[in-house]
């Protein structure tokens, strides 16, 4: 009913920069919010970044100063723009977003394939 595809991972030295895309696709009505999740080796999933339909966003301490999440509503598009990375910041990066659907007016999450980000040292 809904799909995230997800853009822009990739290998990159420390210091670098990284711009990953995902897009909704669908039976959306209205989407609440997106966000950022990511899953390193041996680590739990661990929320990057998210940000609401209104704009307020939220980060993990982690990457406050260095990511930076926006969504484009006419799109149904989020972005995360992640600077000066870290080999720490290795992991698979998934999208996630709170749809409503137009079928069913109720609010559902779905989450993305995942896009993987590696920073080499």
């Amino acid at each position: 009913q809904v799909q995230l595809v997800e853009s822009g991972g990739g290998l990159v030295q420390a210091g670098g920069s990284l711009r990953l895309s995902c897009a909704a696709s669908g039976n959306i009505f209205s989407i609440n919010g997106m966000g950022w999740y990511r899953q390193a080796p041996g680590k739990q999933r661990e929320l990057v970044a998210g940000i609401t339909s209104g704009g307020r966003t939220n980060y993990a301490d982690s990457v406050k100063g260095r990511f930076t999440i926006s969504m484009d509503n006419a799109k149904n598009t989020v972005y995360l723009q992640m600077n000066s990375l870290k080999p720490e910041d290795t992991a698979v990066y998934y999208c996630n977003a709170r749809v409503v659907l137009v079928s069913t007016r109720i609010e559902y999450n779905y989450r993305g394939q995942g896009t993987q980000v590696t920073v080499s040292s």
